[in-house]
């Protein structure tokens, strides 16, 4: 009796169900497609809740804390914990994307799009914008943005690619945090290089291609930022295979490979500065008195101008029905604010870098940029409690009595803290052989995390 084959482990076998079963994932994509519209689009036409409105009897407010209440903290937790599943399962956009390409014109891609500086410009653009129309609070920017950024994906969709999502690998403006939290999961689509190149010698056969819809160049994976985890290669030449893995593996083993400045800015500038900057000038004391300066200085030269206009809501908050408008000054110094801490916050965790990357040795950029890796948790769980606070405020406005949540955003701060120290030191111990130079390089580390921490420190426990 010929011996049996060894049965595929369980994570083995979810990988291949998947494949298997990418009908079904279809239909989980175009059900998300019709809740995604009917929560972005309607309540734009419906009139705003009065101060007595709940989240369950207004359709207003069920969306706003259905968005930015569940469903952006949710998702960035899930790809920490499961890589990029939302990507490959329920994005609107990118399935929106995906069927417009396979149905459009079928372009080459021009050059423009695959320029390596999008995810970070993307996310900086949006991240700006959206707070100068506050998206977390009304529904129409929410419009705006999260429609305007669907139909983009899907005129992206309909001109280049054939089948592809074209607009998901280089121009959505979330792909970069995504690609980075990924980084994290302890899951992943691991390629076995030496069955692959078995699977050739043995057999003369044509493969099938993989239908790879982001682009992932699958023979050479080596990691979980690109991955959509969707499951349509699981099991290719029997060298393909859902894992498990150390959720450390990918930062310290692999990022290091290679330079990628545009990451580096997106991690220190982006997820560091402009979110830290963003989420918190509005609660900025700060903010308040350099606002009331400026209001003196332009009253006694009679400079009304700036304190008395405004402009439309799509280019600036502008609801006088609940009071609450932004004149010109606001917006100008709520750019200064965003802008200035940055600046600030990115340079100073930035020095740090360099300090660090020059006590493991020769100076090497590539060094410089694999220290800056460590930053992820640290970086993504300040976005997360960024974020999460919408939902801390509404279900307090419903009642709910949270007492805890300070006690928990410590013990996450902490917890992404010691993370990154730990990938800080993992990383120094594939660069220097010295413990004396790395626990200098550490010291350094430590002054960044520090850093990072800073604006949510204020943010929940300083104002």
């Amino acid at each position: 009796m010929a011996p049996q084959p060894p049965r595929p482990d369980r994570l083995t076998a979810v990988g291949d169900w998947l494949r298997r079963h990418q009908p079904a994932i279809r239909v989980v994509q175009w059900t998300m497609i019709g809740v995604y519209a009917a929560l972005v689009t309607v309540p734009a036409f419906l009139p705003l809740p009065d101060a007595a409105a709940g989240i369950l009897g207004d359709l207003v407010l069920f969306a706003q804390f259905a968005f930015w209440g569940v469903w952006w903290p949710a998702v960035l937790l899930s790809v920490v914990l499961v890589g990029r599943v939302w990507c490959g399962f329920f994005c609107p956009e990118g399935a929106l994307s995906e069927f417009a390409s396979a149905r459009g014109r079928g372009r080459a891609i021009p050059r423009w799009i695959t320029w390596s500086g999008w995810p970070f410009t993307a996310f900086v653009a949006t991240t700006v914008y959206g707070q100068m129309v506050s998206v977390y609070q009304y529904p129409r920017p929410a419009l705006l943005i999260l429609g305007g950024s669907t139909l983009a994906a899907v005129l992206v969709g309909a001109n280049f690619g054939r089948g592809k999502r074209i607009w998901c690998r280089y121009l959505c403006p979330v792909n970069g945090v995504f690609g980075l939290l990924a980084k994290l999961s302890p899951f992943h689509f691991a390629v076995d290089g030496d069955a692959w190149r078995a699977s050739q010698a043995a057999s003369k056969r044509r493969f099938a291609p993989v239908d790879c819809a982001p682009l992932v160049p699958i023979r050479t994976m080596r990691g979980a930022s690109p991955c959509h985890m969707c499951g349509r290669c699981s099991g290719f030449r029997g060298a393909i295979r859902l894992a498990a893995r150390s959720p450390n593996k990918e930062i310290v083993e692999v990022a290091g490979d290679s330079s990628n400045p545009w990451e580096t800015a997106l991690l220190v500038y982006g997820l560091i500065g402009i979110a830290g900057g963003a989420f918190h000038w509005s609660a900025s004391p700060w903010f308040v008195a350099v606002k009331d300066a400026a209001a003196v200085w332009l009253v006694d030269r009679d400079l009304l101008w700036p304190l008395e206009s405004s402009l439309p809501w799509w280019l600036l908050t502008n609801y006088p029905e609940r009071h609450d408008v932004l004149v010109l000054l606001d917006g100008f110094l709520l750019l200064a604010y965003v802008g200035g801490t940055a600046i600030i916050l990115g340079s100073s965790v930035f020095g740090s870098l360099i300090l660090a990357t020059i006590c493991l040795g020769r100076w090497s950029r590539r060094r410089l940029h694999h220290l800056a890796q460590s930053l992820v948790p640290i970086a993504g769980c300040g976005v997360f409690l960024g974020l999460s606070s919408l939902t801390v405020t509404m279900l307090r406005a419903e009642g709910f009595a949270l007492g805890w949540v300070d006690r928990g955003r410590g013990a996450l701060l902490l917890a992404a803290s010691v993370w990154s120290l730990q990938l800080a030191w993992l990383i120094g111990r594939r660069h220097a052989g010295s413990a004396i130079r790395r626990l200098a390089s550490l010291s350094f580390m430590m002054a960044a995390v520090t850093i990072a921490n800073l604006p949510w420190i204020l943010l929940f426990f300083g104002w």
